[in-house]
């Protein structure tokens, strides 16, 4: 449950005034139950297997109204497309692999207290912030040496 009490996006909609129509309530349910973070060509995916008259349109529309409202985030990794997730989760960073384009979360108190300690320091106070690492699989960084030939 979200600090404001509203459990679903659908009730942060309402609750914000914005009209929620049948095609939003899909879209809302959607990113409510995405394990990833879809773009917008991946939210018409999953819509239109629910709705087929749900146009891509409609899928923009939607995620901006949300973005606007502050019910859902929209985040912009490596690929060039805007992804999206709830907003009423805690706190965590993402890291990004580079080869599959899959999206890691995760929380890293020591993360957390550098950051503060490094703003303190410059005389600041993190209001907030966002982490993005961009990586690739150990095992494609760490390459074995190639022998040297004999002359």
């Amino acid at each position: 449950m979200t600090a404001q009490g509203l459990t679903t996006i659908a009730d942060r909609v309402r609750a914000q005034g914005l009209r929620l129509t049948g095609q939003r309530k899909i879209i809302t349910r959607i990113l409510e139950e995405a394990a990833d973070h879809p773009d917008v060509e991946e939210l018409h995916r999953r819509a239109i297997a629910i709705d087929p008259k749900i146009a891509l349109s409609t899928v923009y529309r939607t995620v901006r109204l949300l973005s606007e409202a502050g019910i859902v985030e929209r985040h912009e990794f490596t690929d060039g497309r805007a992804r999206y997730e709830t907003a009423d989760h805690e706190h965590h960073d993402h890291l990004i692999d580079l080869r599959s384009g899959r999206v890691i979360e995760f929380h890293s108190p020591e993360i957390e207290v550098l950051q503060a300690k490094i703003a303190a320091e410059l005389g600041y106070r993190i209001t907030g912030h966002r982490l993005q690492l961009f990586c690739l699989p150990l095992e494609e960084t760490v390459r074995p040496a190639k022998p040297k030939r004999a002359p």
